[in-house]
């Protein structure tokens, strides 16, 4: 792994994105913007694929220059374990999405996918939205956060729904920590579309086109504007399942707003600046319109 100790103006301000594979990733285009309108004209955002073996000397290898880290799947667990200290959310959910470099070499690591979440849900829900009953589907570091925001949002007995029970145990040490009590139930019982058609708000956390058979559970659903359906999924939107949702009634969140409410936290996490929402959203729009 490359040294990254540069003999550059101290003025140089650096953040980036990791992950394996990385290549897709966004954050570059929402965070240059965000640095192009606050007028951080010394700031600059890069992107690098390091899997969780190389997380380790990465860091080591980072200098004062360096504000920050964004962090996509495999590291999330990976980079809690590295941190000198970790913000609350981080500890409860078990993963963390940033790494503060702090100067001197001190990691401070923070979670804003839960802050995404309950934004994007916030967003698009109808004014005075308090939802009552909530249904997360998936059981791994997405769910963990997922789990968390629907604590925030006041829902304190969710349902999480997976595919095997055997492997929720993410999200299980998450609800021991925030106190919630989550019922769990497996995705092949009888009564699982029921629940989600019941729910006033619908996570999904599976893989791209795996949520995809869902969507027959709501093509004879009767749902209403309240009942509020965010799938983490960034690709292929609208994916099949929040379709359906949409056509029966319901209201769509996008992994996509997702993707930019909690990259608007890390730029204010990282710069000690408000983060200007609407020029980050622009650009992402811009940047998926020519995808």
């Amino acid at each position: 792994m490359a040294d990254h100790r540069q003999d550059e103006s101290a003025r140089v301000r650096r953040a980036a994105v990791l992950g394996h594979p990385v290549a897709h990733s966004r954050s570059p285009v929402l965070h240059t913007a965000a640095y192009e309108a606050l007028g951080l004209t010394e700031w600059e955002y890069q992107l690098h694929d390091v899997d969780e073996h190389q997380l380790a000397d990465f860091v080591a290898g980072l200098d004062d220059s360096w504000a920050g880290l964004s962090l996509t799947m495999p590291l999330k667990h990976e980079a809690l374990r590295l941190a000198d200290h970790a913000d609350g959310l981080a500890k409860v959910v078990g993963a963390a999405n940033t790494l503060l470099r702090q100067p001197g070499g001190l990691l401070v690591a923070a979670n804003t996918d839960v802050h995404g979440l309950v934004a994007s849900l916030r967003e698009v829900a109808p004014a005075g939205w308090q939802p009552r009953s909530a249904v997360i589907v998936g059981g791994g570091a997405t769910a963990a956060s997922a789990l968390a925001a629907v604590g925030e949002l006041g829902v304190h007995h969710p349902v999480v729904i997976a595919r095997s029970l055997a492997r929720v145990g993410t999200v299980r040490r998450a609800a021991a920590k925030t106190g919630l009590e989550p019922e769990y139930v497996a995705l092949d019982r009888p009564e699982t579309p029921g629940l989600m058609r019941a729910a006033d708000v619908v996570i999904l956390t599976l893989p791209q086109h795996a949520a995809d058979p869902l969507a027959d559970w709501f093509s004879d659903a009767s749902l209403s504007p309240s009942q509020v359906m965010l799938d983490a999924v960034y690709a292929g939107w609208p994916t099949a399942a929040a379709q359906a949702w949409e056509q029966a009634g319901g209201t769509i969140a996008s992994g996509f707003l997702m993707l930019l409410h909690q990259a608007c936290e890390q730029v204010r996490l990282m710069t000690g600046h408000e983060p200007p929402v609407e020029a980050m959203r622009e650009a992402l729009t811009a940047s998926l319109a020519r995808a």
